[in-house]
């Protein structure tokens, strides 16, 4: 009979209960916790927040336990406005930004976990090294081959209007991670976030490397293993859809041909 074992590291363990603090109002947290340096597998530790001594999203709530109860809680943040993408976490089975998730958003414990299905450098910080490497890997910049105009390249308003809901792109990681495909083929799937900065490029006038950008993407793997799960459409916490840009995307690949 074949037997099959999980990974090193993959079982999640019960952690510590830490203490209640002398609050009425108190949030309980649930988080995934793990140092490489222990050895150790996962452990899932439970805390209790102060609501009425910290703000009401879920990242004051891992700032307040940072700052009064656990100092060891490792965690990305910067701009606590739902721009920079840092806080990207999975939040009660949710992809998205602790930063704009409340904690009152559902009833019961918050159950906090790192990004799924990427390397855990430490507790809720993942390793996204593969996700930025394929970023840079379609040249997310403008690219020509007319001369530099002296002051600017020029962009009709009606262009312009053609790149809402591409260019508002955080790269917070929340699409890619969401994505079945992506989990099975992150190492030649250039996933949904990347190919949403392809669109972006491609559908931008001023650009002059239409050509190139489409042939660095005919690739059985890098484009087409999307299968319109729409998992990526559903985590963005932007509102954006990278399923309809990848789809644009093999349309046009398929109108060079005719």
């Amino acid at each position: 009979m074949v037997q099959f074992r999980l990974p090193q590291n993959s079982r999640i363990g019960t952690g510590r209960t830490w203490p209640k603090p002398a609050s009425a109002s108190l949030r309980e947290f649930r988080v995934y916790r793990w140092n490489p340096e222990d050895g150790g597998n996962p452990l899932t530790d439970t805390y209790f927040v102060d609501t009425d001594d910290c703000g009401p999203m879920v990242l004051d709530g891992l700032i307040w336990i940072k700052n009064n109860v656990d100092s060891t809680l490792t965690f990305r943040r910067s701009c606590r406005e739902g721009i920079c993408g840092s806080c990207a976490m999975n939040i009660n089975g949710q992809n998205t930004l602790a930063c704009t998730m409340a904690m009152d958003a559902e009833i019961g414990a918050v159950m906090i976990n790192p990004l799924p299905h990427q390397p855990v450098i430490k507790d809720l910080v993942p390793d996204l090294t593969n996700f930025f490497a394929q970023l840079a890997s379609i040249e997310p910049w403008l690219q020509t081959r007319t001369p530099t105009p002296e002051k600017e390249w020029r962009q009709s308003h009606e262009d312009r209007e053609k790149l809402d809901g591409l260019y508002e792109c955080i790269l917070c990681a929340c699409c890619s991670t969401s994505c079945p495909s992506y989990w099975w083929n992150s190492e030649r799937f250039l996933g949904p976030a990347a190919l949403l900065q392809a669109a972006r490029w491609i559908r931008d006038s001023r650009d002059e490397a239409t050509g190139e950008r489409l042939d660095n993407l005919e690739d059985p793997f890098r484009l087409y293993r999307c299968h319109t799960i729409l998992n990526c459409a559903k985590a963005c916490p932007k509102g954006l859809n990278p399923s309809e840009a990848i789809a644009e995307l093999r349309l046009k690949l398929v109108e060079r041909k005719l």
